[in-house]
């Protein structure tokens, strides 16, 4: 039954399917990426700071790499600048930042363009499917038989349903992507404004007095 629905769907109604695997299958890879790149910020940097009292500066590096996520880039980015001025080590920061936020957001166009476009593909697909009822109205006048007219109201409906199906579901999960990239945001300025300090003064006390 649903198969022969399908079938009766027409092309946009495949058109619209399929952009809705593309946008889950983007989801999906999306979601994965920032539950890895989402770290316990604190205790990472509390690790941090503690091998670089001890001047491990190597030891801290290594640690940056084989830590997964935005924010160990970001402590990474620092240490490497750890000898320049603060506006010059902020600035490499900041530069690292918009560079792994754009990583975090690529391909989430491709979500969004699905839940704005999904809605029109079905208008598009009722306009089409009521135009069809329409010609085989017209020419089969006055003899008509309802049979005749199912198959485009059929298509009609169901590409206004696969529309709006899809639509939701990926309106909804853009927002849950922006939510988990938000709070990446969040843990990578916080690192930020606690790795550069104690970089610059050198040690977790003088760190603290100087903020």
């Amino acid at each position: 039954m649903f198969v022969d629905l399908l079938k009766q769907g027409g092309p946009v109604l495949w058109v619209i399917l399929g952009s809705g695997v593309l946008a889950f299958g983007v989801f999906i890879e999306r979601a994965l990426h920032l539950h890895r790149a989402r770290i316990k910020s604190e205790d990472f940097l509390k690790g941090i700071m503690n091998i670089l009292s001890r001047r491990n500066i190597t030891e801290a590096l290594t640690i940056c790499d084989e830590t997964p996520g935005p924010v160990a880039y970001i402590v990474k980015t620092a240490i490497l600048h750890r000898d320049q001025s603060r506006e010059d080590m902020r600035a490499a920061v900041e530069d690292a930042s918009l560079a792994e936020i754009s990583r975090m957001e690529r391909r989430l166009v491709v979500v969004a363009t699905v839940a704005q476009v999904a809605p029109l593909l079905g208008l598009l697909g009722t306009v089409l499917g009521m135009m069809e009822s329409l010609l085989v109205l017209q020419s089969q006048a006055p003899l008509i038989q309802s049979a005749d007219l199912m198959g485009g109201l059929i298509r009609a409906l169901m590409t206004t349903a696969a529309g709006l199906t899809v639509a939701v579901p990926c309106y909804a999960s853009f927002n849950l992507l922006v939510v988990k990239i938000d709070r990446v945001v969040l843990d990578m300025e916080k690192a930020a404004s606690e790795i550069i300090p104690f970089l610059l003064a050198g040690t977790p006390d003088e760190a603290d007095r100087a903020t």
